[in-house]
C-alpha cells in the first residue's frame, strides 16, 4: 500500500503534463479551451490569494510594531510559568554562523533565565564542528537557564541522516540531563525548533507566549512564525532572491488561511506533546512538515497549526559562484518538494485510522493532491502549454481563428496576473534590510529589485516547477531514486 501513495503523486503530474502534450498534437482546439479556462482559474486565484497576503502581511507588520513581552503583563497572563526550550541542529556551519545565532538569542525581548538551549550536533560534523560547539559553550553556556550540547550517532539502519534523527537524540539527551532535573513541568515549555542560522525576531518569544496563553486548546496546536529569507539577500542571486521571496509570500498567504497550514521550516510545539508522540521521525527528510501529521495522527485530527504573523529571519541560499548558487537552489527546492513524503505518510494513516472523519482524510487528500501536482505543473501549462498547440496542433489548426486568437487571449490573462506580481515586488522592497554597506537602498537598486520579478516566469519553471517533477518522479520510481537529506550551505554575510 505504502508503494502505491508513492507513485500517485508523481503518475498523476506526469499523466497531467503528457496529456496536454498529446492532446495539443490531436485535440489543439480542446487543449486551447482548456489552457484558457486554466488561465483564467489562476487570475482569479492570484486575486484571491493576493488579499490574504495584503493581509498577512499588514498584521505581520502591526505585530512587529508591538512589545509583546510588555503586552503579556499588560493583559494579566500567567506568563512567568512559561518556559522556552529552544532547538538548534547542527552539522558542519561556520562558528561565524553560530554565534550570530546566538547572539540573536541574547538579543531578543525575554528573559533568558526562562530559556533553555540545546545545540544538537552531530558526529558526522567531524572535529571542527565540536570546536565550534565548545567555543559557543564557553562564550554563552552561562547565558540561559540551561545549554546543552548533544552528539548524534546516526544509526544508517534505522535512521535517515538528517534533522529528524538529530532533533529525536538531542531532545531525549536534554529531558534527562537538563529538563527533568529543573523539575519544571513539562506542560508549561514550548519547544522551538529553528536552523541554526535562523534569527527569531525581536519580538518571537514574547508572542509566541501570548499565543500560547490565548489560544483555545493550547496543547494542540503547533505554532507556525513566517520565515523571511534576507540575512545575506544582497549577496545572492536575482533567481535566489525571487525564490526567497516568493517563499515568505506563499507562508504569508497560508497565515491568512489557517485551516490549510502546516508546520514549516522554525516552529514551536508544546514539549509535554511531543514527548508524548515519540518526538520526530527519525528515518524521514522533511521532519518541519511531517511532524504536523503525526500529531495530527496521534490526536486523532485534534491538531492545528496557530499562525503568529511575526517574523523568523533566515539565509537564502549560497554558492561560491552565481552557478553554483543556482544549482544550490535547485537542490533546496528539490529537498522541499520532498515534502511529498508527507502525503505517503497521511495516507498511510488516514488507512488505519478509523478515528478520523471521511471528510477531513478527503479535505486532506485533496489539498495534498492538488498542492503538489498544481506546483510540480501549474507553471508549464501557464508559460509552455500556452503556445503549444500552435507549435504543433497541425496546419488545419494553424489556420483557425483559435489559433490565431490563442496567444492574445491567454497573453491577456497572464498579463492581468502580473497585477499580483507587480504587488510583490513593491512587498518584497519593504523587506529588505538596510543595505550592509550602502545602508539605506539607492533608488536605482530599488528599480532593479522591482525590474527583477519580470524573470517571474522562467524562475517558476526551473526552480520550482522542474525541482518538483523530478523530486516527485523520484518517489514514482522508488528505491536508489528516493532522496536523502541535504543541507543547505550557510555562510557570514559580506562586510
Amino acid at each position: 500500500m505504502i508503494r502505491v501513495f508513492e507513485i500517485i503523486p508523481g503518475a498523476l503530474s506526469w499523466t497531467i503534463l503528457l496529456t496536454l502534450l498529446l492532446l495539443s498534437w490531436k485535440l489543439p482546439l480542446f487543449v486551447s479551451v482548456f489552457i484558457v479556462l486554466f488561465d483564467l482559474y489562476w487570475f482569479l486565484k492570484t486575486l484571491y490569494l493576493f488579499f490574504h497576503l495584503r493581509f498577512s502581511f499588514s498584521k505581520m507588520w502591526a505585530n512587529m510594531k508591538i512589545d509583546w513581552f510588555k503586552k503579556l503583563s499588560s493583559d494579566n497572563l500567567d506568563y512567568e510559568k512559561i518556559y522556552h526550550f529552544v532547538v538548534l541542529p547542527m552539522y558542519k556551519e561556520p562558528y561565524e554562523v553560530v554565534r550570530e545565532t546566538f547572539i540573536n538569542l541574547l538579543d531578543v525581548n525575554y528573559p533568558k533565565d526562562k530559556m533553555f538551549v540545546l545545540l544538537a550536533t552531530e558526529e558526522n560534523g567531524g572535529t571542527e564542528s565540536k570546536e565550534t560547539a565548545e567555543k559557543i559553550k564557553k562564550e554563552f553556556g552561562n547565558k540561559f537557564k540551561g545549554f546543552l550540547i548533544t552528539e548524534h550517532v546516526l544509526d544508517p539502519i534505522t535512521e535517515a541522516a538528517g534533522k529528524g534523527s538529530n532533533e529525536a537524540y538531542g531532545v531525549r539527551v536534554a529531558m534527562r540531563e537538563m529538563i527533568e532535573p529543573s523539575g519544571i513541568p513539562i506542560e508549561n515549555i514550548i519547544v522551538s525548533v529553528f536552523d541554526v542560522d535562523t534569527h527569531a525576531g525581536t519580538e518571537y518569544f514574547g508572542i509566541l507566549t501570548h499565543s500560547f496563553l490565548t489560544t483555545p486548546n493550547p496543547h494542540r496546536s503547533s505554532y507556525q512564525p513566517i520565515p523571511i529569507f534576507t540575512k545575506n539577500i544582497y549577496d545572492v542571486p536575482v533567481v535566489v532572491r525571487l525564490i526567497s521571496f516568493s517563499c515568505t509570500f506563499w507562508q504569508l498567504m497560508q497565515q491568512a488561511r489557517p485551516e490549510q497550514l502546516v508546520s514549516f521550516s522554525s516552529h514551536s510545539v508544546p514539549l509535554k506533546e511531543l514527548v508524548e508522540i515519540g518526538y520526530w521521525r527519525t528515518t524521514i527528510v522533511s521532519e518541519d512538515s511531517q511532524i504536523f501529521y503525526q500529531f495530527y495522527n496521534h490526536f486523532n485530527s485534534d491538531w492545528r497549526v496557530v499562525p503568529l504573523f511575526y517574523p523568523t529571519y533566515m539565509d537564502a541560499v549560497v554558492g561560491e559562484t552565481t552557478w553554483e548558487a543556482m544549482k544550490n537552489l535547485y537542490k533546496q527546492q528539490r529537498r522541499w518538494a520532498w515534502g511529498i513524503e508527507n502525503f505517503v505518510y497521511a495516507m498511510s494513516f488516514f488507512a488505519k485510522n478509523k478515528l478520523i472523519s471521511a471528510r477531513t482524510k478527503a479535505y486532506w487528500t485533496f489539498k495534498l493532491v492538488d498542492g503538489f501536482t498544481s506546483w510540480a505543473t501549474s507553471s508549464f501549462i501557464i508559460f509552455f502549454f500556452g503556445v503549444l498547440p500552435n507549435v504543433i496542433g497541425g496546419a488545419e489548426f494553424h489556420t483557425s481563428i483559435t489559433s490565431y486568437n490563442l496567444p492574445r487571449i491567454t497573453g491577456i490573462i497572464v498579463k492581468l496576473s502580473t497585477f499580483g506580481i507587480i504587488t510583490s515586488s513593491f512587498l518584497s522592497i519593504m523587506l529588505l534590510p538596510p543595505h550592509p554597506r550602502e545602508g539605506k537602498l539607492k533608488w536605482y537598486r530599488i528599480f532593479f529589485y522591482i525590474a527583477q520579478w519580470a524573470l517571474i516566469p522562467v524562475t517558476f519553471i526551473f526552480f520550482s516547477a522542474i525541482p518538483a517533477l523530478e523530486a516527485q518522479t523520484r518517489m514514482l520510481l522508488g528505491g536508489k531514486f528516493k532522496l536523502g537529506f541535504w543541507v543547505t550551505p550557510k555562510t557570514t554575510r559580506k562586510k
